[in-house]
């Protein structure tokens, strides 16, 4: 079941003993101007799996962090969100992992769980045999044990 967060409120995550994020909602219209980020479009054909994640992470969170509680700077001095901040705060493993595990990666599974389908246990094709079968004198296409 979907559950409609029709708020639109923005949430806090707690990503850290004394780290807050205040957050917008995670929407469709957040994920497409994260996706058009400039940073991201910037990234070269041959980036890896997780330079990616990481460009995705920032261009999401500088869009939704609203406000933060716990970031200072070396004089432990509070400092306001600001798009550097907030590079510089997701360089930081475990936030970036938390950031990720808490606010993108509920949008990223949604998005999943829709592309998938159960097999149903006692429908049309429950039971049904299967009707594929070797030809024989084929070579094995896998080696055999």
């Amino acid at each position: 079941m979907i559950r409609l967060n029709l708020t639109a409120a923005p949430a806090w995550l707690t990503l850290a003993p004394g780290l807050r994020l205040q957050v917008a909602p995670l929407t469709t219209a957040l994920m497409v101007s994260a996706r058009a980020d400039p940073a991201i479009e910037a990234l070269p054909d041959i980036a890896t799996q997780e330079e990616l994640a990481l460009a995705m992470a920032k261009a999401v969170a500088r869009r939704a962090v609203l406000d933060w509680e716990g970031v200072g700077d070396d004089a432990g001095d509070a400092v306001p969100v600001s798009p550097e901040g907030i590079d510089a705060l997701l360089e930081i493993w475990p936030v970036f992992e938390a950031f990720q595990t808490q606010y993108v990666a509920k949008g990223l599974i949604l998005d999943a769980e829709k592309n998938v389908s159960a097999p149903l246990p006692n429908g049309p094709s429950a039971g049904a045999a299967a009707t594929a079968r070797p030809v024989r004198g084929a070579a094995p296409t896998a080696p055999q044990d």
